[in-house]
């Protein structure tokens, strides 16, 4: 699983870390730098999955560019960025990738990237890095850049043969290694960058828009990020997961609105059974019960539909990453919602990142949730995002005796504790 995610120069980051736990939860004002935050996990993400880095920030046809594009992908006035990820392996071992990217004007290209394996031995006072793979400008490369000539020479090392290629470590390292002479640990640098690869490739940063979910979607396998494809994707599981995943949604749903839910269910529709709607069955005490589709369903209801379905559909060792997670939900259904990322992320193996502003929310998390708080927040000298983890402000125990969590981000007092030197 992924541990953390250190950014550098990114957006509006100078430098910072986070943490990431089974649920982590980023609050912070507008403007903080969450949604910043999210996108370096989406730019890894689309990197591992074979997307060279210029159209992993500028888009194409089929790909949304990050906000701002290349332009604002560094904190001004940095012309490179670092992105950095630390993979657990085993409780004695973790793996290390870095990439470091430089834009500009047009011109995107990767600086250098590495990857290395980190042990923890028992008694050890430290622990020991072994580089299994990095990369880097060739010489002639750095000359020609100094020169302002774009040339694309670059040394990748494994071991210690240096053979020059254009390689990007995640996507193409397995189909390379093997052919380069005199590596001693060929494969288990390869075995190491497909595990990475694997690890980032399982981002899934999902932010479902009820409106896209209420048409009729072709039946699919795979969860579209604004949960357009929803029923679709329901109604195309094999018929005893099928079963199981809507028993799950019908019992997790069943808790949200004040009517009886009694079953939700997505089915093929059409003379080709190529298309599917969702539905549920609901009514009320002492009334019988009817059935609409997604067309009346609300916003909140679709949400979080979509959001339990996601649990339920990603692959064991996924993270799944929700911006706004609580949007359209009341507030009093704030605590269901943290019960239930807890409880099926568990059941699952499947870690999750949600960013929130609602207090109801974090009243909900409890104390029990501190350690898995962070706030992301501006330097008040800089103007830089900074992330500081709730359980490190030193002034914690007297702001949460002056009221509930929410309450103290309402009114503005984590902010201000950090800025008055309390982390």
């Amino acid at each position: 699983m992924i541990k953390e995610l250190r950014v550098a120069q990114w957006k509006s980051f100078d430098h910072a870390t986070l943490y990431i736990d089974p649920l982590t939860i980023v609050i912070g004002t507008n403007a903080s730098g969450k949604s910043n935050l999210l996108e370096a996990l989406s730019f890894l993400q689309r990197i591992a999955s074979g997307i060279d880095v210029d159209q992993a920030i500028k888009g194409n046809d089929a790909l949304s560019p990050l906000r701002g594009g290349a332009e604002w992908i560094c904190r001004r006035p940095a012309l490179e960025f670092t992105l950095e990820v630390l993979i657990g392996v085993s409780e004695r071992q973790d793996l290390r990738y870095r990439i470091r990217v430089r834009t500009e004007g047009v011109t995107t290209e990767t600086v250098d990237e590495e990857l290395t394996e980190i042990a923890y031995a028992s008694g050890a006072a430290a622990a020991a890095e072994k580089p299994l793979i990095w990369r880097q400008p060739t010489k002639a490369a750095v000359t020609a850049r100094e020169q302002g000539i774009t040339v694309g020479g670059y040394a990748i090392h494994a071991g210690s043969a240096r053979p020059p290629t254009q390689l990007a470590i995640l996507g193409r390292v397995s189909s390379i290694l093997p052919v380069v002479d005199g590596l001693i640990r060929e494969m288990e640098a390869a075995d190491a960058a497909r595990l990475v690869a694997q690890h980032l490739n399982q981002i899934f940063v999902f932010d479902p828009i009820p409106s896209q979910m209420r048409n009729y979607s072709a039946l699919s396998e795979r969860l579209m990020a604004d949960g357009a494809n929803l029923a679709g994707v329901v109604a195309a599981l094999d018929p005893q997961r099928h079963t199981a995943v809507e028993q799950t949604l019908t019992r997790y749903l069943k808790t949200l609105p004040e009517r009886d839910i009694k079953r939700v269910w997505a089915e093929p529709v059409g003379r080709l059974s190529t298309d599917a709607m969702l539905y549920c069955e609901e009514g009320w005490e002492g009334a019988a019960s009817h059935e609409i589709d997604a067309r009346g369903m609300s916003d909140g209801t679709l949400r979080y539909l979509a959001i339990v379905t996601a649990m339920l559909i990603r692959p064991p060792g996924s993270l799944l990453v929700i911006e706004d997670v609580d949007n359209g939900l009341h507030p009093s259904r704030a605590g269901l919602l943290i019960e239930m990322l807890r409880t099926l992320g568990k059941e699952r193996g499947i870690d999750v990142i949600v960013t929130t502003h609602n207090p109801a929310l974090l009243d909900a998390a409890g104390v029990r949730m501190l350690p898995f708080i962070t706030v992301a927040h501006r330097d008040s000298v800089t103007g830089a995002s900074r992330l500081t983890q709730l359980e490190d402000i030193k002034q914690l125990p007297k702001l949460m005796a002056g009221g509930a969590l929410g309450q103290l981000a309402t009114a503005g007092r984590i902010e201000s504790a950090i800025e008055q030197g309390g982390d």
